[in-house]
């Protein structure tokens, strides 16, 4: 199935963009994506594990979609547990190069409130022991975080969602996402030391994910859905699994319509992004130092600047 383009006489993009396909990560709430034609399952084998499930490839708005539910189907992945390496290298197995990730998330400021949506520029990382980079084992690659959430593809995922969003919500265009290792809820401590920092969101996922996209040369973007007010707030509830899971059926439908919105934009301006690069001037090491099991590793993400793996089998 080759991905449909919006015009037959559109010049090729550079690095395979006009064939690449679009990926989504479905978070809490969100573990499949409606309208998609054509599905076909695809268990991907991966030198990092297995993926958290079977990844579905369809079309959605003329272009190729692939949707992994991030915690799995039946959600039975806490946040440590995700694979996050081994989602991240079978979404690039499988061509994509622009992926979306919809979060449930806790608000950390009054004016972002339960069932808004925020797409996020920056990140704080309170994870631990998580393993959040392809190399190592050999080889040493520093790719930029400076600017963590890809600002091409986070632009076409607000613009599609400001067209979605119903009255009475608010999107929120930029914020700082902490995430943190859960899976308990923050204290009120916390809570209040993150708001100090001028957090926006609290989750407890998207930082490992980000940086293994940049690693992997894709380009991330986030929708975070308020979900509630974390702990800090005195006027409304301490947040709880019954209260995150009455709002996430809430956000479940909005999900759906900004998948196919951005989907859509997607198709027709298949969008370079600095992200589609960021190997370029990361890889520190000769190709020639790196042990082979390394090489055969990282051969998907390394080939333009390395050459392909000729190695043992």
């Amino acid at each position: 199935m080759s991905a449909p383009s919006s015009s037959d006489d559109r010049p090729s993009l550079p690095g395979g963009l006009d064939t690449a396909r679009l990926g989504v990560i479905g978070g809490s709430g969100l573990y499949a994506i409606e309208g998609l034609e054509e599905v076909s399952e695809h268990t991907v084998r991966t030198p990092f594990g297995e993926p958290s499930d079977a990844l579905r490839l369809g079309c959605l708005g003329g272009m190729e979609v692939v949707f992994l539910a991030r915690h799995g189907r039946h959600h039975h992945l806490l946040p440590g547990e995700v694979p996050y390496r081994a989602n991240i290298w079978a979404l690039r197995s499988m061509g994509v190069r622009w992926l979306l990730s919809f979060s449930a998330v806790g608000s950390l400021q009054e004016a972002c409130r339960p069932l808004d949506v925020v797409v996020p520029d920056q990140f704080i990382d309170r994870t631990r022991d998580r393993p959040a980079s392809f190399f190592g084992h050999g080889a040493v690659a520093h790719v930029s975080l400076a600017d963590p959430f890809c600002p091409v593809l986070s632009g076409h995922l607000a613009e599609a969602a400001a067209g979605c969003v119903p009255a009475g919500r608010q999107l929120h265009r930029g914020g700082t996402y902490l995430c943190m290792e859960g899976p308990a809820f923050s204290t009120r401590a916390e809570s209040q030391l993150y708001r100090s920092w001028s957090c926006t969101v609290i989750g407890m996922t998207n930082h490992t994910e980000a940086r293994l996209a940049r690693e992997a040369e894709l380009a991330y973007a986030c929708l975070a859905m308020v979900t509630d007010y974390d702990c800090w707030h005195a006027g409304h509830a301490d947040v709880s699994v019954d209260l995150v899971i009455d709002n996430l059926r809430a956000n479940a439908s909005l999900a759906q319509q900004v998948v196919q919105a951005c989907a859509t934009r997607l198709a027709a301006a298949r969008p370079a992004c600095p992200a589609h690069a960021a190997l370029r001037d990361a890889l520190m090491t000769p190709p020639a130092q790196v042990p082979a099991d390394t090489r055969r590793r990282l051969d998907l993400f390394t080939t333009p600047y390395w050459g392909p793996f000729a190695g043992p089998g």
